[in-house]
Order: C-alpha cells, then sequence, then structure tokens
C-alpha cells in the first residue's frame, strides 16, 4: 500500500475522477508525488523506468483534461505508461510490474478499461486513435482521440502512414497526436526527423506569431486568412527548414516544455477545443527528476530492482556470456576477416547487442531507427551489390518487416543473414515481445535457411554458416545465457542440414531444437532415450530422421516455438511424405499467447523444460519409466 504520510494526495486518486478533483494549482505537487513513487516503486520491482518519468506531467494533464475512460487516450511505445497505470487504479500493485499474475509491462486492454488499445511495438498509436475517432463519429461521437508518441516511434513508416490518412481525410477526424520529443529511442534517436525536429525547437517565437496571427484572421477560409496562409510557407522557410505536419494537415502548436505543467494544460485546453487533426509538439527528458536517469537515458531505460538512493549498481567481475554477447562479438571478429560484412539494426543497438560494432566499425554500421521493414529491404540492397548485410533484430520485430523477408529477399535469394535474438519465450515483457512464432513463419519461406543454437559455441558457428551460405539464412537464439560451453575463437561453419546425436538410446528418439536441448540430454539420460540436436529447422537432416525412424519406436520433437507449423511439424512433414506412420510427439508453445512471467516460469507452463518433458513422455508411455515391456507405440498410440 502506498504511504500516505510521504504521498498525500497520490494515496487518495484511485481514479483520474480523484485527480480531477484537485484544484489545477495543486498539480505540480501531485506529479512530484507520482514522480517520486514511481522511482520508489520501480526500484523495488526493476522495469521500465526512463521513458515513465519523462511523461509524469503529461499524463497529469491528460488526465486531468480529459474525461477519461469514455475520452480516449492511446499510449505508444507502451513501457511510457507506468505513471498512466499509477493514476488508473493499478497504484498499489504497479511493484508488481511484469512479474507473474501482476501489472502488465505495457498497455493491457484486458487489464484497465484505461488502456485502450493494447500496444508493445511502436508507431501504432496515431492509426489506432484514428480508428477509433472515425467508428465513434458513425456512431455520433466527435469527441476528440488522443494519441501520445514518442520514444523514437515517430521514425517509423506506419506513423507516415497514418499521418498521411488523417490529415487528407475530406470529413476531418477530431484527433490530436501529442509527440513526446525526448530526442530518444532506447538509443539515441537517429535520423532525418529527428534533426528536423531540432530545427523545429528553435522556431517557439514564430510559433506565437503565427497563433497571434490566426486569432486576429479569423476562419481559415476567408481570404486574408488563405493569402497569408500561402505567404506563411515563404517566410516560415526563412527560419524553419520544415513544415512538414503542417503540410499533411495537421494544425501543429509547439514545441512546448513537457515539464512546465501549467504551461502544458493550457496548451491542452486550446488543443482540446480546436476541430480537425491537430499536433502538439512537447519537449521532455527521458528519466526527468532523477538525476542518475538523466545523465544515463539508456542505461535507465529499462532495470532490475535498484536501490534509488544508490543508484544501478555496477557491475562486477566475470558473467556468463549471452547469446546477445556472442554476436556482438561474432560481428566484431567476422567483420575484421570479412569486409563486405555490414550490420543493421532497427534502434536496438544495445538489445541486439551492436554497441561494440557501432564503435569498432562505424562506417559499416546503420541504424535504421524503427523502421523494421525498411531494415529489411535496405539490407536486400546492398546484397544485390556483393556486400554481406547482417540485420541483427528481436523476433518479435521480424514480423513487422515479414513481408520484405519474403518479397525482397527470399524471393530473390539474396544474401542476407537474419540474426534473430529473442527467439522462443521471453518472459518478463509479455505476449507482444515474445519470439514463438518464427521458425513457423521462416521455415515456409523458400530459399531459407533456418537454425536454432544448443549453445553458445555453437551460436557462433551458425552466425559463421549462415554468413558464407550463398542466399538467405537465419540464426534464431533465445534471450539470455546458455549452457555454458566454452566459445572457440575459430570462425568455423556447420554443415547444412546435418543434425548432431548427442546420446544414443532406444526405443524413442528425443529431437530437439535450440534451447531445448539441453533439457532432452536431461530427461534422454534419465530414461535412456536417444537424443538429437537437430540445429537445423530447414533443411531438416533428413537422413538422420528417416534413419531415426526405422530404429526407434517413436519419435518426441522439442521446441520452443508453437507446435502449428513448428518444428515438429517439418519432421511429421517428412515422415507423411515417406509413407511412415509411426507415434510422434510434438512438443513445444500452446496455440496461446503467453503472459508476462518469467521464462522460466513459461517454459514449465508449456512443459518444455525438463520436469515436463519428463511428465510428457510419461503420460504417453508409462512403460518408460521402468525401462520394460513392449511401448503401444502405434500411428496414434
Amino acid at each position: 500500500m502506498i504511504d500516505s504520510q510521504r504521498y498525500p494526495r497520490l494515496a487518495s486518486i484511485d481514479s483520474p475522477v480523484d485527480l480531477r478533483r484537485f484544484d489545477e494549482a495543486e498539480l505540480p505537487a501531485v506529479a512530484q508525488e507520482l514522480r517520486g513513487y514511481l522511482i520508489e516503486s520501480v526500484g523495488r520491482s526493476g522495469g521500465h523506468f526512463g521513458a515513465g518519468l519523462g511523461v509524469v506531467e503529461l499524463t497529469v494533464a491528460l488526465h486531468y483534461l480529459y474525461d477519461t475512460p469514455g475520452e480516449l487516450l492511446v499510449w505508444d511505445v507502451g513501457h511510457q505508461t507506468y505513471p498512466h497505470k499509477i493514476l488508473t487504479g493499478r497504484r498499489d500493485r504497479i511493484h508488481t510490474v511484469k512479474q507473474k499474475d501482476g501489472v502488465a509491462p505495457f498497455p493491457k486492454r484486458e487489464e484497465s478499461e484505461y488502456d485502450t488499445f493494447g500496444v508493445g511495438h511502436s508507431s501504432t498509436s496515431i492509426s489506432a486513435a484514428l480508428g477509433m475517432a472515425i467508428a465513434r463519429k458513425q456512431a455520433g461521437d466527435e469527441r476528440q482521440v488522443v494519441a501520445v508518441i514518442g520514444d523514437g516511434a515517430m521514425t517509423a513508416g506506419m506513423a507516415y502512414e497514418a499521418l498521411n490518412h488523417a490529415g487528407g481525410m475530406d470529413e476531418e477526424p477530431n484527433v490530436l497526436v501529442i509527440l513526446n520529443d525526448n530526442r530518444m529511442s532506447i538509443s539515441e534517436a537517429v535520423g532525418g526527423l529527428t534533426k528536423m525536429l531540432g530545427r523545429l525547437t528553435g522556431s517557439a517565437t514564430l510559433n506565437r506569431i503565427r497563433e497571434g496571427g490566426k486569432k486576429l484572421l479569423g476562419d481559415k477560409h476567408s481570404p486574408p486568412a488563405r493569402f497569408v496562409k500561402r505567404w506563411e510557407g515563404h517566410w516560415k522557410g526563412m527560419f524553419v527548414p520544415s513544415t512538414l505536419f503542417e503540410q499533411m494537415g495537421f494544425h501543429y502548436t509547439g514545441p512546448i516544455d513537457g515539464h512546465d505543467l501549467p504551461a502544458l494544460v493550457a496548451a491542452l485546453r486550446t488543443a482540446k477545443s480546436l476541430k480537425g487533426p491537430q499536433l502538439l509538439h512537447v519537449m521532455t527528458t527521458k528519466g526527468k527528476g532523477y538525476e542518475l536517469a538523466e545523465g544515463d537515458q539508456i542505461g535507465y531505460h529499462a532495470v532490475g530492482p535498484f536501490d534509488p538512493a544508490k543508484g544501478l549498481a555496477p557491475k562486477t567481475g566475470p558473467k556468463k556470456p549471452t547469446y546477445t554477447d556472442v554476436f556482438g562479438d561474432w560481428l566484431c571478429d567476422m567483420a575484421a576477416a570479412e569486409p563486405r560484412l555490414l550490420g543493421i539494426t532497427p534502434a536496438m543497438r544495445e538489445g541486439s547487442g551492436l554497441v561494440r560494432f557501432s564503435k569498432e566499425y562505424p562506417q559499416r554500421y546503420f541504424d535504421v531507427a524503427i523502421a523494421e521493414q525498411h531494415a529489411v529491404t535496405l539490407a536486400a540492397g546492398m546484397a544485390t551489390q556483393g556486400a554481406k548485410p547482417v540485420v541483427a533484430i528481436y523476433s518479435t520485430f521480424l514480423q513487422r518487416g515479414y513481408d520484405q523477408l519474403v518479397h525482397d529477399v527470399a524471393t530473390q535469394n539474396l544474401d542476407v543473414l537474419f540474426a534473430i535474438d529473442r527467439g522462443g519465450v521471453v518472459g518478463p515483457d509479455g505476449a507482444t515481445h515474445a519470439g514463438n512464432l518464427d521458425l513457423s513463419f521462416l521455415r515456409c519461406v523458400p530459399n531459407m535457411v533456418v537454425m536454432a543454437p544448443a549453445d553458445e559455441n555453437e551460436c557462433r558457428q551458425m552466425l559463421t554458416t549462415g554468413l558464407q551460405h550463398a542466399g538467405p539464412a537465419a540464426v534464431r537464439y533465445p534471450r539470455g545465457t546458455g549452457p555454458g560451453v566454452a566459445i572457440e575463437p575459430a570462425l568455423d561453419t556447420l554443415p547444412i542440414g546435418k543434425a548432431q546425436l548427442r546420446r544414443n538410446g532406444s526405443r524413442v528418439a528425443l529431437l530437439a531444437f535450440g534451447a531445448t536441448v539441453t533439457a532432452a540430454e536431461q530427461v534422454g539420460a534419465e530414461l535412456g532415450l536417444t537424443v538429437v540436436n537437430m540445429r537445423f529447422i530447414k533443411p531438416l537432416d533428413r537422413a538422420l530422421v528417416l534413419e531415426l525412424a526405422r530404429t526407434h519406436d517413436g519419435l518426441v520433437t522439442i521446441e520452443d516455438n508453437v507446435v502449428a507449423g513448428g518444428a515438429g511439424s517439418a519432421v511429421s512433414e517428412l515422415l507423411n511424405a515417406e509413407g511412415i506412420a509411426m507415434a510422434v510427439l510434438q512438443l513445444g508453445l500452446p496455440d496461446a499467447f503467453q503472459h508476462h512471467a518469467s521464462r522460466e516460469d513459461l517454459l514449465a507452463e508449456a512443459g518444455i523444460d525438463a520436469a515436463g518433458i519428463r511428465a510428457s513422455l510419461l503420460r504417453r508411455w508409462p512403460q518408460l519409466a521402468s525401462g520394460e515391456g513392449a511401448l503401444p507405440l502405434a500411428a496414434g498410440g
């Protein structure tokens, strides 16, 4: 429970209705308490940190002025919504964020009526808000819908598609887009838009002149107003290099200080009174109010539990390398050996392990901002000219570039390597960030080679294999650390389509893919079964699978991917094509979106940790427990 002595105002706010009972003059004090409580709560639980601190004043102002949930707020890049969650009935549970059965880390419609649209990926808010505004207008409700977009999300093409649509409609939609401009994504924001917004920041005087002129001229359709509008582009061009948003049909206001609550409330009150597409440009500081976070905005983007009085604890001693570390080191080593290698990331330099590469090979490093589709086709273009591009991307974000992977890379059989991080079960970030689908959506694409390593050294070997392969290839590896296998410095390759027999056993063969190999080996040793590290999802090791089918009574496929269309399906398809009727038990993730919990909890729930694998085998074939007796292993047995 919240300490009402330390947070007297915040303790009385169980919903935005309570916030609106405060006098406007008290709002800065409410914001101060909210910021203090956020620092305390995230320090206790861990979670996304800097983005929420940057929108405290904006969140207070929005819920104060808008009659939520009846009036709709749509949040982008949902990690900025912790203050929103605190003000909308989840204050006393915010310390459970990301934990099993706790508060979701992103807006989630099932969790609260105030979460109007589920989000985890960026740049969806304007499209969603426009859709809501159109649907409401059809129902006779023309109240304004607000989209809050920031943390680099305006760099994605989807945002411009929505702006283009909204600004060009004959019946102008009543939408307010708030651009929360903090010059940051997870890393520093990059690209031409960032530079343009920086130039716009210096135009506050011109904006005041323009707004004053509009009041004097009155109706925007009057002849004097139309005349001034034509000339505005000419004289403003002498001072501000771009009028992008107004050219797209939005009335632009700003930039204003997003931490000045009185000014923010005044600007929002004006924007709320206007009809048609509006864009309010708000300048904020990521990590605002916590000095350490302001000084290290990347490091404090997302944190584990920490003592706010001391800040993040320094990292000490040697640590077990994560798969991300393995990739980052491989990329630099491979770049030294292969001058044609180019590294691409869609705004995930830190998360995907490209920090070292960006410093050692700056001319060969390309951060394209939050633009996954562009990242993939950029790589395709590079490959047509003999380069060896490597696209470092999270599994969940590759979903956004799937058409480009199919149409631009695979159809043309181009040399592009996809280094896919966060494959399979991810955990605390929930369904939006889970990599549960990639084996299914990759293995159906012609020309693709798809690999999943069982350990760290194999990951390095597979990356080299994929880069040397003449055509598109993907190496898919999980979040976090592996089993701790020593990493050889050599840049060795693996024979494509060849699995590795890990254990000779009898009766049943466990065909394990990627991160499930370690658990399969444990169960195989206990029950005396054959264990295979399959390595390749596509192409399968046909010869070995057929040999195992001939010498064993049953096969079990194990993968941290959805069963539907996954690696196990590939094995069953092969057996069916060869006319082999035998029992195949497919273990993997269920046909459902997993909730947020630890990776270990989710693996256990899906039954693909060692205990779950063993239990599934013994349910199907109880005789395995004793090692005696014939097994009823006919198809369907």
